[in-house]
């Protein structure tokens, strides 16, 4: 795979999946923006991997905040630009009956989870279109995919973001833009670590291989479909997820 020479812009890039995908593309000589909501630890994340040789920079984002959007696009394309490939992996949800939910939280799962992916990708996509050329890789969920007990808000923003890949797939094929869906299943990161144990030990025995994915084996996937090893591959979705479910 190869990233020599282009710019990669990650969301949420500071821990977990995010940030393993952060340094693989950076190994692999991408140029690599971690765009975080928390600076301090983003800072550090991107002063680690410079460290061991890899460009990245850290900017500060809050995908659920239109102005601090407009001011990534506005730094990214003036300083780089252009923009190679926008990987769409921050995102948030909480295990919690619908009836329970109430306006914040639901608002907090669509903006994070749908509306924040698509502005981003809305800043960024008719740049994409002027340069013909680019890979963006949104983490959906297999939630998205066949629903989860106590997730319904966040199924269906999840599902969502399957749904408006696709379509956007199809705009963007044309213009030599590839648009593709990561579903992973539970995940061995802080936020499925802040769920009671009740659940973490409901899912492991419904995942065949009998444990977590590790944040680094969702990231593979991130990168594959973000390289030139997936030129030929848009509209999809790969779910990495230990088979807990198998999709058709």
């Amino acid at each position: 795979m190869k990233f020599e020479d282009k710019v990669a812009l990650v969301t949420g890039g500071a821990s977990g999946i995010g940030l393993c995908t952060v340094q693989s593309l950076a190994e692999l000589g991408a140029d690599v923006l971690l765009a975080d909501i928390n600076a301090d630890a983003g800072e550090k994340a991107a002063a680690d991997i410079r460290a061991k040789g890899g460009k990245v920079q850290f900017i500060r984002l809050d995908v659920t905040d239109k102005a601090s959007i407009k001011a990534v696009r506005d730094q990214v394309l003036a300083t780089k630009g252009r923009l190679d490939v926008l990987c769409n992996v921050a995102g948030w949800g909480h295990i919690q009956p619908f009836v329970d939910n109430d306006d914040a939280f639901i608002a907090k799962v669509m903006a994070l989870n749908l509306n924040g992916p698509i502005e981003l990708i809305r800043a960024f996509f008719p740049s994409m279109i002027e340069k013909k050329g680019g890979k963006i890789v949104n983490v959906s969920s297999d939630a998205g995919r066949v629903g989860s007990l106590g997730e319904s808000v966040y199924s269906a923003a999840k599902g969502g973001l399957i749904a408006f890949s696709k379509s956007l797939a199809r705009e963007g094929a044309r213009y030599g833009i590839n648009v593709n869906a990561i579903c992973p299943g539970p995940t061995d990161t802080p936020l499925l670590k802040s769920e009671p144990e009740k659940f973490l030990e409901a899912f492991l025995k419904v995942i065949p291989m009998r444990r977590f994915g590790k944040p680094s084996e969702v990231a593979d996937g991130i990168v594959f479909l973000a390289s030139n090893r997936a030129d030929y591959i848009t509209g999809q979705v790969l779910s990495v997820n230990g088979g807990i479910t198998m999709v058709g």
